[in-house]
């Protein structure tokens, strides 16, 4: 097992979320508690093509120890192609196949969900991984099924084709991210395998992570869009206490704006109005706040608006 991963206890994973989880918000939602990071998702095609602005994206923080990186795929010699890539960079602890996105774009080109439809081939895919990778451990991301629920066979197909550990969104394809997340196939799952399963799916409080934890017996929680606005979840986990003081949150923003900027130049900025949006979500002075960044570029006037903000704010909720 890899040195920094264990399964002995409640593991608390980063999923990965395209256009959020990059490496400025894993290296701080790492800092602040969470176990395993998880790259964006990424296209094998791309790697096999040798893409730079995909290999850019693999880049991870020196805190992200262990770091998983996550391929879509569905050819399986493209794939065998894209984990040889992977093979060369290192700091990779773990390669994972996406079996869940349910985006049109990625489900069209046969990836993602869409391997939900053909085990066999998801079975061949995973296999070539396991073959071909150099990394410690090979896991996979399931959804229940695509239309219907077949969650069962699809994690004992994971499983013989020798993934190392699973992470299961509680949904189907067809539920995409509205349906009710059905917690009882996810405890099925972790009853009908031996391999580690990690539970994933609306995911969005302390509260709701330790009864996900509780219901499904599961070895570990993915928690994506519940971290959005709000990573501090992860330090709420590892350290049991449910109330975060401001001075925390405050420390995570900022530090969040500053890595921003450290991987992006002064476009982190910009890219960091989105996430002002969310953490300013609650309190007093907010839509003055969301208007006053969405005009400014300059990255030291953006900082001390940002700190000031949060300084001089208490939560009006």
């Amino acid at each position: 097992m890899i040195k920094n991963l264990s399964f002995d206890k409640p593991l608390y994973v980063l999923a990965p979320l395209a256009g959020f989880t990059d490496l400025p918000f894993r290296s701080v939602v790492k800092k602040f508690g969470a176990d395993l990071t998880v790259s964006e998702m990424l296209s094998s095609n791309a790697l096999a093509h040798g893409s730079q602005k995909t290999l850019h994206m693999i880049e991870k923080s020196p805190l992200e120890d262990p770091y998983s990186v996550q391929i879509a795929g569905a050819d399986v010699d493209i794939v065998k192609s894209a984990v040889e890539v992977l093979n060369e960079q290192e700091g990779i602890d773990i390669i994972d196949l996406n079996c869940g996105c349910p985006v049109p774009k990625v489900v069209g080109h046969g990836s993602g969900s869409s391997l939900l439809l053909d085990l066999p081939l998801m079975g061949e895919i995973i296999k070539t991984i396991k073959e071909t990778s150099n990394k410690q451990l090979t896991s996979v991301k399931i959804r229940l099924g695509f239309e219907e629920k077949n969650h069962v066979d699809i994690a004992k197909m994971v499983e013989a084709s020798g993934a190392d550990f699973l992470a299961v969104h509680g949904r189907t394809r067809a539920g995409k991210f509205k349906a009710a997340v059905d917690y009882d196939a996810i405890a099925e799952i972790k009853k009908a395998v031996n391999i580690p399963v990690i539970a994933n799916g609306d995911i969005d409080s302390y509260e709701k992570a330790k009864w996900v934890l509780e219901h499904t017996g599961a070895d570990g929680v993915m928690i994506g869009r519940g971290a959005v606005g709000a990573p501090w979840i992860f330090h709420q986990l590892k350290t049991g206490e449910e109330d975060v003081s401001q001075a925390i949150k405050h420390q995570i923003v900022m530090e969040h704006f500053d890595k921003m900027i450290e991987f992006y130049g002064a476009y982190g900025a910009i890219l960091f109005r989105k996430h002002t949006h969310t953490y300013s979500k609650g309190y007093r002075g907010a839509s003055a706040l969301r208007n006053q960044i969405n005009t400014v570029d300059d990255t030291e006037e953006f900082r001390a608006l940002l700190d000031d903000f949060f300084k001089n704010n208490e939560m009006a909720l």
